[in-house]
C-alpha cells in the first residue's frame, strides 16, 4: 500500500502513524502537526505511543530527526547568550558512578569558559546529576531563566533542572517513551539530547558516549551510529559537536551513590589522584576548551584543565556554585556535612585471582535496593547510601579480602546488596590486561 504525500491541512494522526509504519519519510509539517496536537491534548497518548513504536521499529532519516529536534526546541523557551561567550556543554549517555559533570564544569569555568547546564534525574541503575547535587544540604536546582543566566555570568557555570517551559514537548514525550518501550530509539535519543542543548544556549557540545556492559550502548557499532546522528543534527543547528567514546565496563571512580559521589568530586578537585576519573575528566575538558576557543589543541586544553584543578581554582568555582544555588559551601572543607549512612557493610571477594569483568549495570540495580537509585520516577532516594568499590578490571584480589563497602541505613538490605555486588566480579587465574577509559574521539 502506498500512502500519498500529506499536507498539514489533510494530515490526521492515523495517516501519519500509517505512513511511518510503512517506512515512509514524514514531512516537517506532519511531524510538527502531530507533536503540536499531542502537546495540545488533541492526540491521545495511545496514538503518540503508536507513532513512537513505528519510529522505534523503522527509524527516521536525518531530515526527519532534524525536524523533530526543531519541533522540540520550538515547543518552549530558548535561552540565548552573547555570541562571544562561546558557550559549551557536555552530555553523558549515563553510567554507574558517573559524577564527571560535577568535576568538569568547575574546571572548565576556572579556565574562563561559560557552561550552561540543564540536567536531569536518574531512573534505574544510573544516577542523575541533579540527584547528586541535591545531596548537598539546601542546594536548589530549580531556577528561572534569568537567574540561570545570572549565575553563569557570575561564576562561569550553573546546573539547573529542566523547567516546564524549556523543551516541554521532549519532557512529555520522554516520559511516554519510558513506559512504551521506545527509550532505545536512536532518532528519539538524538532529538531529545540535541533539543535540550540547543534550547539551553550551548554553541559547542562534547558527548561522552559510553560503551560497554554498564552503558546504554553495549557495542561500539551502536555508539558510532548515534554519534553520526548527533553530529549531523548539531551541524544543522550551527552547533559544533565532538564525541568521545568511553569505556563503561566498570564503575567510574571509587564511589557510587549521590552524597558519596559529591564527596569524591570534592576529593578530586582538592587534588586526590583517581586514575580513571582523571583520564576521563581531562580528556573531556580538553575537548570542551577547544570548542570554547580557550585552547588550540586537545593537549593544550588538558594542560589548562590540569592547572585549574591543581592550583585550587576549580574547587573555588565549585564552592561558589554551591553558594549561589543556596547550598552549604562548607561541604568543600568538611565532607562529613553531607548525608551519612548508619551502616557500612563489607563486600568480600569470593575468589582469588585477577578481576576480568565487572557487571556495572547489575551493581547499579543492586544499589536501588538501598535507595541509592530509583525504582520509579517518584521513588524517594536515600542520599547517603551507595558503595565504595576501588577495584578495577585487571586488579589482583584474594578470596576473603575486601572488595569494598556498602553504605546504607538498613542493615538487612545492605547485606543482601553486599552479597549481590560480590557476585558481579568475575575473577580469572590468568593476569588480565588493564585498559583506559578513552576508546577514541571524533
Amino acid at each position: 500500500m502506498v500512502t500519498e504525500e500529506l499536507t498539514s491541512n489533510e494530515a490526521n494522526p492515523v495517516e501519519i502513524i500509517l505512513k511511518k509504519r510503512n517506512k515512509q519519510e514524514l514531512t516537517t509539517d506532519e511531524i510538527s502537526s502531530f507533536i503540536g496536537d499531542y502537546i495540545a491534548d488533541k492526540i491521545p497518548e495511545y496514538q503518540m505511543s503508536a507513532l513512537l513504536m513505528a519510529i522505534f521499529l523503522n527509524g527516521m532519516t536525518p531530515t526527519e530527526i532534524q525536524a523533530l529536534s526543531k519541533v522540540y526546541v520550538d515547543s518552549g523557551d530558548r535561552i540565548t547568550f552573547p555570541e562571544n561567550w562561546r558557550t559549551v556543554d557536555k552530555h553523558s549517555t549515563g553510567g554507574v558512578g558517573d559524577k564527571i559533570t560535577l568535576m568538569l564544569a568547575p574546571i572548565i569555568a576556572a579556565c574562563g569558559a561559560k557552561i550552561p547546564m540543564i540536567s536531569g534525574r536518574g531512573l534505574g541503575h544510573t544516577g542523575g546529576t541533579l540527584d547528586k547535587l541535591e545531596a548537598i544540604p539546601c542546594l536548589c536546582t530549580n531556577f528561572p531563566k534569568a537567574k540561570f543566566c545570572e549565575f553563569i555570568e557570575d561564576n562561569g557555570f550553573a546546573i539547573i533542572s529542566q523547567s516546564d517551559k524549556l523543551v516541554p514537548a521532549d519532557k512529555r514525550i520522554y516520559a511516554l517513551r519510558d513506559v512504551s518501550a521506545t527509550v532505545e530509539s536512536l532518532p528519539l535519543i538524538t532529538a531529545s539530547i540535541m533539543s535540550k542543548k540547543i534550547a539551553e544556549g550551548a554553541q559547542g557540545l562534547v558527548i561522552d558516549l559510553k560503551v560497554g556492559t554498564g552503558a546504554f550502548m553495549k557495542t561500539l557499532e551502536q555508539a558510532e551510529q548515534l554519534a553520526k546522528l548527533l553530529q549531523e543534527t548539531g551541524r544543522e543547528f550551527g552547533m559544533k559537536v565532538s564525541v568521545v567514546f568511553t569505556d563503561m565496563n566498570s564503575p567510574i571512580g571509587k564511589y557510587i551513590g549521590n552524597a558519596l559521589e559529591v564527596q569524591e568530586t570534592i576529593e578530586y578537585l582538592s587534588g586526590e589522584a583517581i586514575e580513571d576519573v582523571h583520564e576521563l575528566t581531562m580528556t573531556l575538558a580538553g575537548e570542551m576548551l577547544v570548542l570554547a576557543g580557550k585552547a588550540e589543541s586537545l593537549q593544550t586544553g588538558i594542560a589548562l584543565a590540569e592547572k585549574a584543578r591543581d592550583n585550587g581554582d576549580a574547587l573555588e568555582k565549585f564552592r561558589r556554585f554551591i553558594e549561589l544555588q543556596g547550598g552549604n559551601p562548607a561541604v568543600c572543607d568538611d565532607v562529613s556535612l553531607l548525608p551519612q549512612a548508619k551502616y557500612k557493610i563489607p563486600i568480600t571477594s569470593l575468589k582469588s585471582g585477577y578481576i576480568s569483568t565487572i557487571d556495572s549495570q547489575r551493581i547499579g540495580y543492586a544499589l536501588v535496593r538501598v535507595d541509592a537509585g530509583r525504582k520509579q520516577l517518584d521513588s524517594i532516594l536515600d542520599y547517603s547510601s551507595g558503595a565504595y568499590l576501588p577495584f578495577k578490571i585487571g586488579d589482583k584480589i584474594e578470596a576473603g579480602a575486601s572488595l569494598g563497602t556498602v553504605y546504607c541505613n538498613n542493615a538487612e538490605s545492605g547485606k543482601i546488596v553486599s552479597t549481590e555486588i560480590a557476585q558481579c566480579f568475575t575473577v580469572s587465574v590468568e593476569p588480565v590486561k588493564k585498559t583506559g577509559r578513552i576508546i577514541r574521539i571524533i
